[in-house]
């Protein structure tokens, strides 16, 4: 375990853009929380602004500086640029091959959200959840309007009247906790959410549970049913699909029902923009391939600390492993499912030790710190993970890979680090266990 400066999340400037025009800079235009240390627009900044598009923003909190990309990308099919915690997250979770292309500019929605639209979902940064291990960008609730526009409006006895044309009313009945479906359903080994009243069973919890589905797509509004020929179950956040061949994926219903949500999907300039590709992100050579880089799926990072060993994946593709140094004890390497944080290119990493070696303080020894101190400078590629302070990063001052070495973060050779930096953006899912 090593120091996590919060400090760094406010320090460094970086610029807001709307659209192709630079429209804000945010370390003039913010205002840092003593509560939280989010970051607030500051509305008398942004009523200087001329552009509307400015103004927009005034009163919604902006995704922190915790490390995004400071690449910006147009996509040519849809119209649209992104940016920010929204290209990473979107990176994160498949990009094109799960959730479709941009279909919008970032805006504010009405629940006060950071957002921007995409075919098949609307991201939105979550200020609350900024300072857990879970996502900060999670999708919109956007289909319960989808189907009050499709299938008419819910009657007072909860079933769905018949006006939108649509009969199937037992799709979205609540389904009796205690009844027959729902015992079928986890006899079977799928799941009754109590929350919503429906189940989530077979290959459609399969995707569900692959896609993270509790932070993504929601949970289930309807059971399942057939549409357009094929198996579908609505979410929350989204509607999945199955093909009479297996394969599931997204329905692009943010697209399809963009009027319907009251969304902006004119196209804009490209303005000199690069056109996305994953390569613009490389950091490093990928030093150990296993797969098809480009292959479709979300990416996410499993480590083994008993094998001591990292394999990046790319939806069901091996795409790279590497051997790695997990904690030494008492500075164990806490197991669990988290998400890539917050990044640092490079870091003087600093702290402090008890005499049996067990990290008691981190930081420079400002306050009220006692023990050992130790710092580490200039640790490259930091890329932070869970609530203690522990991060994948390159490692300089050993080679003896695939052995415990650590004060509790996951050490990587260095070029494995310097590829793995940019290949994983904020929101990667990183599993740690044994």
């Amino acid at each position: 375990m090593m120091s996590f400066p919060m400090k760094h999340m406010i320090r460094r400037a970086s610029t807001f853009v709307v659209g192709s025009v630079t429209a804000i800079t945010l370390l003039s235009m913010v205002a840092i929380s003593p509560q939280t240390g989010v970051r607030h627009a500051a509305a008398q900044d942004a009523s200087n602004q001329s552009s509307s598009a400015v103004n927009e923003f005034a009163n919604v909190i902006l995704p922190p500086d915790v490390g995004q990309t400071s690449v910006e990308a147009y996509v040519s099919r849809t119209g649209h640029t992104i940016r920010g915690a929204m290209l990473d997250y979107w990176r994160a979770n498949g990009a094109q091959s799960v959730y479709g292309d941009p279909i919008s500019e970032p805006f504010a929605s009405k629940d006060g959200y950071y957002s921007q639209a995409f075919e098949a979902g609307v991201f939105q940064y979550r200020p609350e959840f900024q300072y857990t291990a879970d996502p900060i960008v999670r999708l919109m609730p956007v289909t319960a309007d989808v189907l009050s526009h499709r299938v008419g409006q819910m009657r007072r006895d909860g079933r769905r009247a018949y006006g939108g044309g649509d009969i199937r009313t037992f799709a979205w009945r609540k389904v009796d906790p205690n009844g027959t479906a729902a015992a079928r359903a986890i006899n079977s080994g799928g799941e009754y959410v109590g929350d919503t009243g429906h189940t989530i069973v077979g290959d459609m919890l399969d995707f569900y549970n692959s896609h993270e589905g509790p932070y993504y797509l929601g949970n289930p509004i309807s059971q399942q049913v057939r549409e357009r020929g094929m198996i579908v179950q609505f979410f929350e956040g989204a509607m999945v699909m199955e093909s009479a061949s297996g394969a599931m994926y997204l329905a692009p219903i943010v697209k399809e029902d963009s009027k319907v949500l009251g969304l902006d999907t004119k196209r804009v300039d490209r303005s000199g923009l690069p056109e996305f590709d994953e390569s613009l992100f490389f950091t490093g050579k990928n030093p150990n391939p296993m797969g098809d880089q480009s292959a479709p799926g979300r990416k996410h990072i499993e480590v083994s600390i008993g094998k001591q060993t990292l394999w990046a994946y790319q939806g069901n593709t091996l795409v790279a492993q590497s051997l790695v140094s997990t904690g030494i004890e008492p500075n164990h390497t806490e197991k669990g499912d988290f998400h890539v944080r917050f990044k640092e290119k490079s870091e003087t990493m600093t702290g402090f030790t008890n005499a049996t070696g067990e990290v008691v303080g981190l930081g420079d020894g400002t306050g009220d710190q006692h023990g050992i101190p130790y710092e580490v400078k200039d640790v490259p590629n930091v890329m932070y993970f869970d609530l203690d302070a522990e991060a994948l990063h390159g490692a300089y001052w050993h080679n003896n890979f695939g052995n415990p070495m650590s004060h509790g973060c996951i050490n990587l050779p260095l070029d494995f680090a310097q590829f793995l930096f940019g290949w994983a953006p904020l929101g990667t899912e990183v599993w740690v266990h044994q």
